[in-house]
């Protein structure tokens, strides 16, 4: 009997260790094209433009204040501000009872101290996913509102469908690209070693940048997976 429970476990660590190197030499393989960055870019809708001026610009929240993401997404929100300055500014985050509104008044501050507007905030803190997110967002505005929306790429598709999903007609995309360095910059200036240095770059940033990607787009397929089975997109 232990014989056999020993082997019947030495054949699910075999199993599990060739499956392991499988999908870790996918993984890498994967990365080595330009698959991951077309998946990361698409989820962006960022060709999913208003054909008028936005009503209403929502900052998804995300991670709250201070975060990478939330100074992209307030960064991006402000630029958005501006270009439609007659629009209300929600900024979506679920309220912590630990902190009370002190986020949603760090992102606030961030917005104002870049000229905006305190009049144009509205904050909304009941929602607690971006589904419910959109329908308290649905109470404070008509369908008929142009939404646009301040998210990260990964995260633009899910939630441009949920805010259409629940009955807006026109929704938008603003998405939180970063903007990466200088590769000149990043280069010797002896044009002897600079082919070099260029493979060497394109191996080292777009390698593990893509591997970033398939992580974060992966992670994102599994959530729209749950919002398509919710019938929520």
């Amino acid at each position: 009997m232990k014989n056999k429970i020993y082997h019947a476990v030495k054949r699910c660590l075999r199993f599990y260790l060739y499956a392991t190197a499988i999908v870790a030499t996918l993984f890498v393989l994967l990365a080595l094209t330009d698959i991951p960055y077309y998946a990361y870019h698409n989820l962006s809708l960022k060709k999913q433009q208003l054909t008028q001026k936005a009503d209403v610009i929502v900052l998804m929240g995300g991670e709250g204040m201070p975060s990478p993401k939330g100074l992209m997404r307030s960064y991006f929100t402000v630029k958005a501000a501006h270009e439609n300055p007659n629009s209300k500014i929600v900024i979506a985050l679920p309220l912590k009872e630990e902190d009370s509104t002190e986020q949603l008044d760090l992102i606030a501050n961030e917005l104002i101290k870049n000229d905006i507007n305190k009049q144009r905030i509205v904050f909304e803190s009941k929602g607690y996913n971006t589904r419910s997110q959109a329908l308290e967002i649905l109470k404070l505005f008509s369908k008929q509102h142009s939404i646009l929306i301040v998210s990260s790429p990964e995260h633009m598709y899910r939630a441009v469908r949920s805010f259409e999903k629940v009955g807006f007609e026109e929704v938008g995309s603003y998405p939180t690209f970063e903007v990466p360095e200088d590769e000149e910059m990043l280069k010797s200036k002896d044009k002897k070693r600079r082919k070099e240095e260029i493979q060497s770059l394109d191996l080292r940033y777009n390698l593990w940048s893509y591997m970033q990607y398939e992580i974060i787009v992966f992670r994102e397929y599994l959530a729209i997976a749950y919002y398509w089975w919710k019938d929520w997109i």
